[in-house]
């Protein structure tokens, strides 16, 4: 009876365990929101907000577009694939203007997937 009680808690922390690495690498998502057939290009947004983050970091612009001002959300890579193309965590600040190269979301909605961005001195960065 104690053999059967120690081989179930054995084989339930090892699901446990198991369960708690595969999940991270379930929960990702797909890319499919974003359409990468279309490269759509923004210049001289201005930069709201910049999140250096895992899993993704994130860049929010604002762009004057006729009377008006449209947030766009872009998502990026991971902060260890961001810092081998040269981000750090200071390399947008709100109120910086950048121009924008982004695959767009599919639902029409303003944001989507960074490519690339120029920054105030003149680098340009690939988001992914």
């Amino acid at each position: 009876m104690i053999r059967i009680r120690k081989t179930t808690a054995a084989f339930i922390g090892a699901a446990a365990l198991a369960a708690g690495v595969v999940s991270p690498a379930i929960a990702h998502h797909s890319f499919a929101m974003f359409d990468q057939t279309k490269i759509t290009t923004k210049v001289r947004a201005t930069v709201s907000e910049f999140r250096f983050t895992n899993p993704h970091s994130f860049v929010v612009v604002n762009v004057k577009e006729g009377a008006g001002v449209t947030r766009y959300a872009f998502e990026c890579s991971s902060v260890n694939m961001m810092s081998r193309a040269g981000w750090k965590h200071n390399t947008l600040k709100a109120g910086d203007t950048v121009d924008v190269t982004f695959f767009p979301l599919r639902n029409g909605k303003p944001g989507g997937m960074l490519k690339t961005i120029k920054v105030a001195d003149g680098r340009t960065l690939s988001g992914w």
